[in-house]
């Protein structure tokens, strides 16, 4: 959700957003534009799984796929490409990948990016695993069930803990704290998602409230957004089990964040491609018209809950923006109410909009708390 406030978290949020290319450029705390949810029913139900009914694995057919969902509606339907490559693995590089993506800023491409740097980190996501999100750890046939957990303060309080857990799958991102919230949101996690910009600054404006480690675990894998060339090198170094050898991040040692064994097996890569895909797709903001076009991308919450939604069958996000977000804190682990703030970096709103028209169209359930 938004940043943290304070004039010390300020500028060390400044700092390393500068580091990265990146100016925050504060727009409102007013809200989403005007009609945004016209109509919405703020007591709608949440029908994602409930943790009493999980059962085993095996025992569950997808009677409500969201693919299915997708193929009756006609809007969404156009936008959803279920055939886009997700991830990026070594065996997918190749000179026209290279004169494709190197015409596009990083998120989305290589532009001004070294060749050799993207080459020898692709090079070291060689095995299938690279290439497969979920992996040979899914049988197939299996009804695969996902959670995305934000952070938002929705969930202060919720008691969703055991429903989230009950998904198959739990991605989780930026500053994920569960000590002392395990009622709330839960303890597994699959996947962690970030970038090393907003891993490192959650890592330093969240330490207070319990995010003092990265997620880690034999089973935990890490998804990668390639944010730009800071994200390359601090993946390779983790896999070779070096410190980082240049840049922003010069001299910091991967172990710190991932653990003592982190190969190559452990991470995952977005597709520079998937994202613009997902952009252009679903999140086409009027700033990538507009002077913030240079700043602009989706947010790791966005990025994340769509990666699900191309790989799961049923799909479940939890702390996410919803139409009466103004009753609640910015974070679920906030010790005093903060509102939530809308940056020129990501558009909000039309996240939140799309969330809701996916939760309508049966797409996605989107949890609200119904106070």
């Amino acid at each position: 959700m938004g940043l943290p406030r304070g004039a010390l978290l300020w500028r060390l949020l400044l700092l390393g957003a500068v580091g990265a290319g990146i100016l925050l450029t504060l727009l409102s705390a007013a809200g989403p534009r005007p009609g945004l949810w016209a109509g919405a029913r703020t007591t709608t139900a949440f029908t994602g799984p409930e943790a009493a009914l999980s059962g085993t694995r095996k025992s569950r057919p997808c009677r409500h796929s969201l693919a299915q969902a997708v193929q009756q509606h006609p809007h969404f339907r156009a936008l959803f490409n279920f055939s886009q490559p997700v991830l990026l693995a070594g065996g997918l590089f190749s000179q026209e990948l290279w004169d494709s993506l190197s015409q596009r800023r990083a998120p989305y491409g290589w532009q001004g990016l070294p060749r050799q740097d993207i080459a020898s980190t692709l090079s070291l996501l060689n095995s299938s695993e690279s290439a497969q999100l979920l992996g040979s750890r899914e049988p197939r046939g299996d009804c695969v069930r996902c959670a995305v957990v934000g952070n938002g303060g929705i969930l202060n309080g919720s008691r969703q803990g055991l429903n989230i857990d009950a998904h198959d799958y739990v991605f989780r991102l930026n500053g994920a704290v569960i000590k002392g919230f395990e009622q709330d949101v839960g303890t597994k996690t699959s996947f962690y998602g970030f970038t090393v910009n907003t891993m490192k600054n959650s890592l330093i404006a969240y330490s207070a409230a319990g995010f003092t480690s990265v997620p880690q675990g034999p089973d935990l894998r890490y998804i990668v957004i390639p944010s730009g060339l800071r994200d390359y090198v601090m993946l390779r170094s983790a896999v070779l089990g070096v410190p980082v050898p240049s840049g922003h991040d010069k001299g910091d040692r991967p172990r710190t964040y991932f653990g003592p064994e982190a190969p190559a097996s452990k991470f995952k890569l977005l597709h520079p491609a998937f994202i613009s895909y997902l952009t252009e797709r679903f999140l086409k903001s009027k700033r990538i018209i507009s002077k913030f076009k240079d700043i602009y991308m989706p947010s790791t919450g966005a990025l994340m809950l769509l990666t699900a939604l191309h790989t799961c069958d049923q799909v479940s996000a939890y702390g996410f923006i919803t139409s009466n977000y103004w009753k609640f804190s910015d974070h679920y682990y906030d010790r005093v109410k903060q509102p939530l703030i809308f940056y020129a970096n990501h558009d909000l709103s039309l996240e939140a909009e799309l969330w809701w028209d996916l939760h309508k169209a049966g797409i996605l359930h989107l949890y609200q708390h119904r106070a």
